[in-house]
């Protein structure tokens, strides 16, 4: 028993304290856990793109991703794009006064949701470092025969994450029920997407000139 559990804890809490973070994923989810609106589907989708993810890092896929740059700094440069685009959005929402209740909202197609949502989670560089590159790196800690326990105590705290960001959401409902408060959610994601933006192509630009020196 304890053969299954050590492993499968060490997973669950490594990909848990890599996950619960306020980022451009989780942002998203919490928006249209909010709005209740194809939430299954996109914590589906997120949930499979980290059990995806990780299976990858765990099967040794993060050496074939430290050897591609290229790959990094093209990921890096689309990434931040859309985070301002999305980030632009954000902040025009926030300006139009009658659109900014649970009600009224802007609806938007599963089509489109997750293709948004898909954005977020592959065109983040940071989500290769952390699934990939970081938790393959701490799964060779792991005895070869525990590695697949801990790619799925890793994969079970990314399910339960979202589905826990995106149905837990309707709790704060009460709160949205006033136009204010979507305003001020949609100010603080444009916020936090340009900050992000800014970030990627920072540590982008910072990762090259370490590279020239």
């Amino acid at each position: 028993m304890m053969s299954f559990l050590l492993p499968f804890c060490s997973g669950f809490a490594l990909s848990a304290s890599l996950i619960v973070a306020i980022g451009a994923q989780n942002l998203f989810v919490l928006r249209q856990g909010l709005k209740q609106e194809h939430v299954g589907m996109i914590v589906l989708f997120c949930g499979f793109s980290d059990a995806v993810l990780i299976i990858a890092g765990v099967s040794g896929m993060g050496a074939v991703v430290a050897v591609l740059p290229t790959l990094t700094v093209g990921f890096t440069l689309v990434g931040a794009g859309f985070l301002a685009w999305y980030g632009t959005q954000s902040l025009r929402r926030a300006a139009q006064h009658g659109s900014m209740s649970v009600e009224l909202g802007q609806s938007v197609s599963l089509k489109r949701a997750l293709a948004t949502v898909a954005a977020f989670t592959w065109l983040n560089p940071h989500v290769y470092l952390d699934t990939v590159l970081l938790m393959g790196a701490a799964a060779t800690a792991q005895p070869l025969s525990a590695r697949p326990i801990f790619a799925v105590g890793a994969a079970s705290a990314s399910f339960l994450w979202f589905a826990a960001l995106g149905y837990g959401a309707r709790f704060l409902q009460p709160v949205f029920a006033r136009p204010r408060a979507w305003q001020v959610f949609d100010c603080i994601i444009g916020g936090v997407m340009f900050v992000l933006a800014g970030f990627l192509l920072w540590s982008g630009a910072f990762h090259q000139f370490l590279k020239q020196e």
